[in-house]
């Protein structure tokens, strides 16, 4: 059986190649829904030829810039042990520095990771509302009914997260598949009629445009980054799938789809100059083909959806265990892949957002205006990180490293900055969504970070805890207590306030710490250390990765079997539980103060976040002025 360089057979790589197609390239693979309809619409006044070619010249080359150029063929190379992701960026920008401190790169990465939700929540409605909108083409009586069916089919699309991606991820490659294969087919049966429309090929066609036409330039580069958006999926899901099925399924099936399809409604639109049909859905005769492609177009836009959500649910996993993001429910929706998870909270706000947009814009036409901010501010923050990579993880002279990431900018500022105009006309909802996940991002880290300096950096060393152990006027109890530590060095405060008050301590005691690692997965050996401190007193850490939920249940039986003379079923289980009080002298700003103190009264309980029976939990109040 034939493998390739990571051990997969054959038929594993062609399955993680077609998987790829359907979750990497669902949002980029919607696109010509929508994008080359955009572009004509801005337009400069030009010969509609001219203008035809140059508009397709700029898409085509934005796809190899941004998508092959930028992303596969560096981006993707910057991978944090297989995984890649803004948080990979992070992580391998931190190097050697402490990441407690959060420096301009650091904010620069959140802000980046931020603009992802305001992604996250107009992406199902414009890829939605895109495919509904072919129902107008061979009905214009249905155009107010559009917003309503893209509402109900989003609706019934966040009601179903619970149930998990198992069932319908396999069958998003295929669908995938049949997809890209229609989008060629269409293109390709058009260009017959126009060949020479491969004329856009050549780069001068559309700078040509943009110099000539500077005035409207702005607004046609805004509408050429609705071709690109989904490219930071292509590195966000590299660890799903690797980087070179990822490549093998935009480079055999999805880039000369797309390529085909842009090119075949231009060919078309040059064709038919006279006629104003959605350029997308005039690909195909009026009647049955054209219900058959709106249904197909459905599909794909609930699928390019779902890949979406998908990824903001693993996002804000991994802000939580990063220290990013306060504690949520996350429910697992499949035993044998921890990586498919579902986010209530999340889930109902995404929810919210999308219905929203789809009520407020009413049209993809209109909804194309709010999209892009986000999308080019995360290529932008990823062009600064990967320079970070570059000169600190890689080693690269500043000359050479600064000249590549000149050449990714001189792409990146053009089209962040020719969307800056949409603000104003509903750009401002998803910076709206961004500063808001940036503030909470920012208070909790700040929050936890003062709280860590104040409370649980204490001075209290394991030489003093073992005197305090054998000393005559503490009581020894049967049993085990497990006290949580919030540093993996020190003494649990919760452990000092509990033999104050009780002047007893158990017969086997473990300090157990969690640690979260700036990688994506811990392995099994490394996942725990234990060491006896003496006297009964026993220090447990066991570390996770950013993209995996801790289970202290599992991990102490892990502690039990290095040795620990423990009963799990009788063993006690003590939490600290902050009582956050505001007018302290903490150097937080007064307002973070107040929102920290609301993030931590409704951040779900350690207890439940680390899955341990609730009958032997004790928690212990701590009041904390900030």
């Amino acid at each position: 059986m034939q493998t390739d360089a990571k051990g997969h057979s054959a038929a594993a790589g062609a399955g993680l190649t077609l998987g790829a197609l359907g979750v990497v390239f669902g949002d980029i693979g919607t696109s010509p829904l929508y994008a080359l309809r955009e572009c004509l619409n801005y337009l400069p006044p030009v010969d509609r030829v001219e203008g035809i070619l140059g508009a397709l010249s700029l898409v085509f080359w934005a796809m190899v810039l941004v998508v092959v150029a930028k992303y596969l063929v560096f981006v993707t190379r910057a991978d944090n042990r297989g995984e890649g992701g803004i948080f990979a960026l992070l992580a391998l920008s931190h190097g050697q520095r402490t990441r407690s401190k959060m420096g301009v790169m650091t904010v620069l990465i959140l802000i980046g990771a931020a603009l992802l939700y305001g992604d996250g929540i107009i992406t199902p409605a414009i890829s939605v509302m895109g495919a509904v909108e072919g129902l107008n083409t061979f009905a214009p009586g249905f155009a107010h009914w559009v917003p309503i069916i893209s509402v109900v089919i989003l609706a019934g699309l966040f009601a179903v997260q619970f149930k998990g991606t198992k069932r319908i991820g396999d069958v998003f490659g295929p669908a995938m598949l049949v997809w890209f294969l229609v989008l060629g087919g269409l293109g390709l049966w058009h260009i017959v009629e126009s060949p020479g429309v491969f004329v856009a090929l050549n780069p001068m066609r559309g700078l040509r445009l943009l110099i000539d036409h500077p005035g409207e330039a702005a607004g046609l580069l805004g509408a050429v980054v609705l071709a690109i958006t989904g490219a930071e999926a292509l590195y966000a899901d590299m660890g799903h799938f690797g980087r070179r099925h990822i490549s093998q399924a935009w480079y055999f099936c999805a880039f000369p789809a797309l390529v085909l399809n842009y090119f075949g409604q231009g060919a078309r639109a040059l064709a038919h100059p006279d006629d104003t049909t959605h350029t997308f859905f005039a690909l195909v005769p009026d009647g049955a083909p054209r219900v058959a492609l709106t249904l197909l177009s459905i599909v794909a836009a609930v699928i390019a959806s779902q890949a979406m959500i998908s990824g903001v649910f693993s996002l804000t996993r991994q802000a939580i265990q990063l220290g990013y993001f306060p504690r949520l429910t996350i429910n697992y929706t499949n035993p044998d892949q921890s990586g498919q998870i579902y986010v209530p909270l999340v889930n109902g706000l995404l929810a919210a957002g999308s219905i929203y947009v789809v009520l407020t814009f009413g049209s993809s036409e209109k909804l194309a205006a709010a999209y892009g901010i986000a999308v080019t501010g995360t290529m932008l923050v990823t062009t600064f990180a990967f320079y970070v990579v570059l000169r600190g993880n890689w080693k690269w002279p500043i000359w050479q490293a600064g000249l590549l990431c000149a050449f990714f900018l001189a792409v990146d500022v053009p089209f962040f900055a020719s969307n800056l105009d949409k603000f104003t006309h509903g750009g401002w909802f998803p910076v709206l969504i961004a500063a808001g996940v940036i503030a909470i991002m920012h208070t909790w880290k700040t929050g936890k970070d003062e709280i860590f300096r104040r409370i649980y950096a204490n001075g209290v060393t394991e030489e003093e805890l073992r005197s305090i152990a054998e000393s005559e006027h503490i009581t020894r109890v049967r049993g085990a207590g497990v006290f949580m530590a919030g540093n993996p060095t020190g003494t649990p405060l919760v452990l000092l306030h509990h033999l104050k008050a009780n002047k007893v301590l158990h017969e086997t005691v473990v300090l157990l710490s969690i640690v979260t690692e700036e990688v994506p997965q811990v392995p099994d050996g490394e996942r725990l250390t234990v060491a006896e401190i003496g006297n009964g007193v026993w220090r447990a850490v066991g570390r996770y990765g950013y993209m995996e939920s801790p289970d202290v249940s599992r991990l102490m039986e892990q502690v039990k079997a290095s040795g620990v003379p423990i009963k799990l079923n009788e063993a006690t289980y003590y939490f600290n539980r902050e009582m956050i009080i505001t007018g302290g002298e903490s150097p937080m700003w007064h307002w973070e103060k107040r929102l920290y103190s609301l993030l931590s009264r409704n951040a779900r309980q350690a207890r439940d976040y680390y899955r341990l029976p609730p009958m032997q939990i004790i928690e212990v109040g701590m009041p904390i002025q900030l």
